[in-house]
C-alpha cells in the first residue's frame, strides 16, 4: 500500500470525527504560594505537634542493633559542624540518662530536657539510652530515641558518642538556637556592619 493510499484511508476513517472543544482548563502561570491563613495553620499545627508528646509514637520504631553507630543530620546542617559533633569537639553542657525508664517516661523526659536546654541556650547535649543488649527486643530504647529525635524539629543532628562518653549507648545531640538567641545573634552581626 502506498503512502498516498494510506493517507486517503486515514482521511476516510476520520471524516466523521469532530475536534473536541475544551474551554474549561485554565492555564496557571507562576508558582502557587500559600496564603497567610495557610501559613498560620501550618505554624499552629507544628507548634502543637512539638508541644504534644503524643506525636512521638510509642507504637513502632525501626529496630537497630545494640552496637550500631547512629547518625542523623537535618538538611542545612554543615558537614563541618556535623563532623565536629561526631568527633566530640563541642562542649557537652547537659546530660540525660534514660536507663531504667519506660518508653513513655523516656519520651516525656526527652521533650522536657530538650526544651529546658534550649531555654538555657545549651546547644550540645548527651542522651544516654544504653545499648539494650539485655532488653527484649534488643536496643528497644535506642531505636525509639533515634526515631523520636528525628521527629523533633529542634534537633539539628545527632551521632553516637565517643567510647569514653558512652559509645553506641549514648548520643551527642545538637539543638537549634532558641528564637531569642537567633535574634540576638542577628542583631549582633548587624551592629558590626558599617
Amino acid at each position: 500500500m502506498s503512502d498516498k493510499n494510506e493517507f486517503e484511508l486515514f482521511r476516510e476513517m476520520m471524516s466523521d470525527v469532530a475536534p473536541i472543544k475544551q474551554d474549561t482548563v485554565e492555564e496557571q502561570t507562576g508558582s502557587h504560594q500559600p496564603t497567610e491563613a495557610q501559613l498560620a495553620r501550618q505554624q499552629a499545627a507544628q507548634k502543637l505537634a512539638n508541644s504534644d508528646p503524643e506525636y512521638l509514637s510509642l507504637e513502632y520504631a525501626q529496630m537497630v542493633k545494640p552496637d550500631e553507630v547512629m547518625a542523623y543530620k537535618r538538611d542545612g546542617v554543615q558537614d563541618g559542624v556535623f563532623r565536629k559533633l561526631r568527633l566530640g569537639k563541642y562542649d557537652v553542657n547537659a546530660r540525660l540518662d534514660l536507663h531504667k525508664m519506660s518508653l513513655e517516661k523516656a519520651r516525656d523526659e526527652i521533650l522536657r530536657f530538650l526544651k529546658q536546654c534550649q531555654r538555657m541556650d545549651v546547644r550540645t547535649v548527651i542522651i544516654v539510652h544504653g545499648k539494650g543488649k539485655r532488653s527484649n527486643p534488643q536496643a528497644m530504647m535506642k531505636s525509639y530515641v533515634c526515631q523520636w529525635l528525628q521527629q523533633i524539629s529542634d534537633v539539628l543532628c545527632y551521632h553516637s558518642a565517643l567510647r569514653h562518653q558512652g559509645g553506641t549507648g549514648a548520643l551527642y545531640v545538637m539543638i537549634k538556637k532558641s528564637q531569642e538567641k537567633k535574634l540576638e545573634t542577628r542583631e549582633r552581626h548587624l551592629s558590626h556592619r558599617p
